[in-house]
């Protein structure tokens, strides 16, 4: 994700102490995020789903094409400088060559997704358990058009499925 870097050359960087809060979870910014040093944690709800570290990482993404709230909160977890993009659709727009990077590191998480949770499918395939609804559960999701994407979770369901 360095690549994405060469991109915000010139764009004015922040400096976010250790604990500051860059995006708050269920608001709306249509901003894009780029690291360019220090430790961020993505926290959903009390969990920490994921520490960034890596430079040219971005985060906002999903909310900024998905156009829905930030589905987490993210706080600097030492001292962190990033580049906040203001209209980042439009920067999208200007710049298609982030937009596929973006799309590729999105692919590449999906891929994980969906490869880890056909390991669960075929562990539990037959126990009776919960687990093994995970297939039907996936192939609900995937055949939901785009327009009605909203991700639960074990505190708020889904209410289409």
């Amino acid at each position: 994700m360095r690549a994405i870097l060469d991109y915000c050359s010139g764009r004015s960087r922040r400096t976010m102490p250790a604990g500051a809060l860059v995006i708050h979870e269920g608001g709306k910014t249509g901003h894009l995020f780029v690291l360019v040093e220090g430790r961020v944690e993505v926290v959903k709800g009390d969990s920490v789903v994921a520490v960034i570290t890596e430079p040219g990482a971005v985060f906002g993404e999903m909310s900024l094409l998905l156009d829905q709230p930030h589905t987490a909160t993210v706080r600097a977890a030492s001292d962190s400088v990033i580049v906040e993009i203001d209209d980042a659709a439009s920067f999208l727009r200007d710049q298609p060559e982030v937009a596929l990077l973006i799309g590729r590191l999105m692919a590449q998480r999906l891929h994980v997704a969906t490869t880890y949770l056909a390991d669960l499918m075929h562990q539990y395939a037959g126990h009776g358990s919960h687990l093994s609804m995970v297939g039907e559960l996936l192939q609900n999701m995937i055949n939901l058009p785009p327009s009605q994407v909203s991700p639960g979770s074990d505190r708020q369901s889904d209410p289409r499925m």
